[in-house]
Parts: C-alpha cells; sequence; structure tokens
C-alpha cells in the first residue's frame, strides 16, 4: 500500500491496516487502513494539510463510544488524543480542556479547584472531544451547558475558534461545520456552586455498583426516550442475557452490551438491532443508539 503524499514536516507515527480492536473499549472491529498518531499539534496540521482532497477521515479519540463493522474504516484514522491532554485554569471560574482529556480527570481537578457544577463530568466515560461531539452527559448534567467555546480543526489543517452559537445542540446531538475536529474546549462553571468531592465519589461508586465497568463495552448504548429510560424498557422486554455470537446484554445494566467472548462487531450489531426491535415490538418505542456505528462489514 502507498504511503500518503505528506508534507516532509510529518513527525507523527503512522500504521497500516491497523486493527480498531485496539482502540475501542468493546474490543472488536475491523482494521484502519491508515491510523495516523500526531507528535504535536503542528504535526496534526501539517498531515491533514498533505492529504488528498477525497481521502476519508475519521476522527478517533479513546473509543468508549464507538463501534468498528469488521470490513474496517477505508481512508485515514486519526488519533491525536495524547497530544491533547492539557488541562489549565484560565480564571476563576473558566477551564481549558484538551479534546483527548478524560471526563473523569476533568471532574476531579474541578472539584480541586472548587469549581461546579463539574461532577457530572466523572459519569461520561471518555474524553472531552468525545463528550463535545455528542454532547455527552450524566447525573442531568450535559457537557454543552458548560462550554464557552470550543477550538476546532479543519482537514486542511487550519485552526478556528467558535462559538456555541455555531452549533445546534441538543440531547445527545452536535452538528456544527463540516468537516472539523474538536481539539479542545473552554467551559465555564458557576460562580455561586461549589464541587463536592463527597458527591463526586458517590456518583463514580454508583457507576460501579449499577454498571459492568470491569467488561468490554461501550456503555450505555442507547439514548434515553422521553420520559422513560431504555435500560427499564430493555430490561422489561426480558433481554438481560440474552446473547449472540459472544456479544450479550448486561445483566447488570441492560442499556449495556458487553463483549462476552471475543464478540465480533458483527455479533454486537446484530444484538443492537434484535434488542431495538423487540423493543419496538413489545413496547411500541423505536429506541435510537447512542453509539456511533462505521465502517465497513465484513
Amino acid at each position: 500500500m502507498m504511503a500518503p503524499h505528506l508534507d516532509n514536516s510529518v513527525q507523527g507515527e503512522i500504521r497500516f491496516d491497523e486493527p480498531m480492536s485496539r482502540h475501542t473499549s468493546w474490543r472488536a472491529g475491523g482494521p484502519a487502513e491508515r491510523f495516523f498518531r500526531p507528535a504535536s499539534i503542528a504535526d496534526l496540521s501539517a498531515f491533514l494539510a498533505g492529504l488528498d482532497d477525497d481521502t476519508p477521515i475519521f476522527w478517533h479519540g479513546v473509543g468508549s463510544n464507538l463501534l468498528v463493522r469488521d470490513g474496517g474504516i477505508s481512508g485515514v484514522v486519526i488519533s491525536a488524543g495524547k497530544i491533547l491532554r492539557d488541562l489549565t485554569r484560565v480564571d476563576h471560574y473558566v477551564v481549558q480542556a484538551g479534546a483527548g482529556v478524560p471526563c473523569t480527570q476533568l471532574a476531579r481537578q474541578c472539584v480541586r479547584w472548587k469549581l461546579g457544577p463539574s461532577e457530572f463530568f466523572a459519569g461520561i466515560p471518555g474524553s472531552v472531544g468525545g463528550a463535545l461531539a455528542m454532547n455527552a452527559g450524566a447525573h442531568g448534567g450535559e457537557t454543552w451547558e458548560r462550554v464557552e467555546s470550543v477550538q476546532t480543526i479543519d482537514r486542511s489543517g487550519e485552526i478556528h475558534e467558535r462559538a456555541p452559537a455555531e452549533y445546534t445542540v441538543a440531547y445527545r446531538s452536535v452538528t456544527g461545520p463540516a468537516n472539523e475536529w474538536f481539539l479542545g474546549a473552554t467551559f465555564r462553571f458557576e460562580a455561586d456552586v461549589t464541587s463536592s468531592s463527597e458527591t463526586l465519589e458517590a456518583m463514580l461508586e454508583r457507576r460501579k455498583a449499577t454498571q459492568p465497568l470491569g467488561l468490554p463495552s461501550c456503555g450505555s448504548v442507547f439514548r434515553n426516550p422521553e420520559g422513560d429510560y431504555s435500560a427499564r424498557l430493555i430490561e422489561a422486554a426480558g433481554l438481560k442475557g440474552h446473547r449472540i455470537g459472544g456479544a450479550e446484554v448486561s445483566e447488570k445494566h441492560a442499556n449495556f452490551i458487553i463483549n462476552r467472548d471475543n464478540a465480533s462487531a458483527t455479533d454486537i450489531e446484530a444484538l443492537i438491532e434484535h434488542v431495538r426491535q423487540t423493543v419496538l415490538d413489545v413496547h411500541g418505542v423505536s429506541l435510537v443508539h447512542e453509539v456511533r456505528i462505521v465502517g465497513e462489514a465484513a
């Protein structure tokens, strides 16, 4: 396979036919045609500037809300999380966080700085970039409620500073300028709210007690329908423990699908569809999946 036409200044690592099972929390999925880890933001800009205009680009965070089909991803997968880990306090109530910062780390640091409300970030499994991309939330809080501005990079390598008004934000949905990816965000917290380390730890303990955190999964598979909970509907439909291949609906939390025994992405996707169809048949509710499904079938 030919290497891409790149500027000589590019210093990052490029792998070919890289198994995406190594880079998703489900531990399943086919290969990336090209997988790039930049050495710096300048390196990332140079890489993007050197790509052909028709090269498909997929932006990878930590893979906590991602299912890659067994046929893999064509074009290039960019994994920039390791260079986007800066977390700084800009002023008393404003925090700058890179897209690669784990949401739990953001929550813990804000508690140390006595900023809030921020504890809810501890309930989001993944990074700031992923939370921005889908308006992730937990325990009554949502990411974009705290966003003051975001930093993005486009496919030519140019960096932009954008305001929330440039995005359409809804429940687990964010739409903004095309062909741009989040590098980070500035968050503002309320002056009259103080975060509590006890509340944060209680949230983490609740996660541990109610979710199968020790097994490969993507977190919640389906969005909660208005006025109800997907987990309740799935459990009431008798689906806890249901398996297709190596994929299983968790006995601990019905809105989690776990990789119980070397599940393929095909197994997982088939189980997602079975759950969706069964809930529709039993309850008349059409669940919408929260997980992002990408790539080609095997």
